[in-house]
């Protein structure tokens, strides 16, 4: 029965479901069933005409306005709105203007199946769509925009664990070789002349490789952020949200200088194109890897190497934690490599 009292009191309450919302409430002024199923009969019909504003009469929530929620909370909170601005067009594309209230956990499903198929992206970036997919439809709940989270049912895809990777001398040596090697091109003038195009790449690298950073922090990184009296680098904002400092080694420090000479923008590696700092090197450092052979590398085992070179040459594991800004030992274990020599050295020290 939809109208019933509760224990010994003497007020009745109506329950029941419409278009899969439940309502209940109250029956205000009702004395027995038969006045309270009448009561029931009103709120129904009030309910179908669209009087109360909450069926068809009213505007239902779409995605294009959930989007615009989930991005202005991101834009305040969050450091990778540049990313969710991509998930967001993705979902446009996908879904269109659908109504909120639309999107089933087998839409996103098939959501999850057909960008995996269709763009060959990697199980983590889907992850990372899914992960803004479902903080958007979090944010709608908390509007009341729609009752619960569609994506309570739906599993994320399983991550390969991607093997730490340190770069070897020899692939660097390629690397750097490969970076420095001109290309013979005519000209409007119908001269030859010889062009570096992945030459900018070099000294990107080398920061990485002398300072641990990231690639976005390196990316960028402002004059303001270097100390050249004290002979550091503070970062003010990474990934943890605390800022550190980073000591600058001989061979960066001059560099650096070499690079303020000429510089005429805040940036330190700056896109001569728009005297602004690069928003990503990852097609050019990809076809200079390919080149140069180095397989299995990304731009973040530049940062593995880093800690690996520092601790193999002796560097305390606890400094090299302050130098990366991780939160614990345990991370920057995680980021080390001991490498096959190293650990022949190691046994041989049995036979001594």
């Amino acid at each position: 029965m939809s109208v019933f009292k509760k224990g010994n009191s003497n007020k009745w309450y109506y329950r029941f479901q419409l278009n899969g919302k439940e309502y209940y409430r109250a029956c205000k002024g009702a004395v027995d069933q038969k006045t309270a199923l009448q009561y029931e009969a009103v709120v129904k019909a009030e309910i179908m005409k669209g009087n109360l504003g909450i069926l068809d009469n009213k505007p239902k929530p779409t995605l294009k306005y959930a989007i615009k929620l989930y991005l202005d909370y991101s834009e305040c909170n969050k450091k990778s709105y540049k990313g969710d601005l991509r998930s967001t067009d993705i979902f446009l594309e996908y879904f269109g203007n659908i109504n909120l209230e639309d999107i089933t956990p087998a839409k996103i499903e098939d959501f999850k199946r057909d960008v995996k198929n269709n763009t060959g992206n990697k199980n983590a970036t889907i992850n990372r769509y899914l992960q803004a997919l479902s903080k958007m439809l979090n944010i709608a709940v908390a509007n009341e925009l729609i009752n619960k989270n569609p994506m309570w049912s739906v599993k994320k895809l399983k991550e390969n664990n991607y093997k730490t990777r340190v770069l070897m001398p020899e692939e660097e040596e390629r690397l750097f070789k490969e970076i420095e090697r001109g290309y013979e091109v005519i000209g409007r003038d119908r001269k030859k002349k010889i062009i570096y195009p992945y030459l900018y790449l070099k000294n990107i690298i080398i920061c990485a490789l002398q300072t641990g950073m990231r690639k976005a922090e390196i990316l960028n990184l402002k004059w303001s952020n270097i100390d050249f009296d004290y002979e550091y680098i503070e970062l003010y904002v990474t990934k943890s949200g605390k800022s550190r400092k980073i000591p600058i080694s001989t061979k960066l420090m001059k560099i650096l200088k070499e690079i303020l000479a000429s510089s005429n923008s805040e940036y330190v590696f700056v896109n001569p194109s728009t005297n602004a700092n690069y928003i990503d090197i990852h097609k050019s450092f990809e076809t200079v890897l390919e080149n140069a052979k180095v397989n299995n590398f990304r731009f973040h085992d530049l940062r593995h190497t880093a800690a690996t070179r520092m601790l193999e040459k002796g560097a305390d594991i606890r400094t090299v934690q302050e130098i990366l800004g991780h939160s614990s030992v345990s991370v920057t274990e995680r980021y080390t490599h001991t490498n096959a020599k190293n650990k022949k050295n190691a046994i041989e020290l049995l036979c001594s």
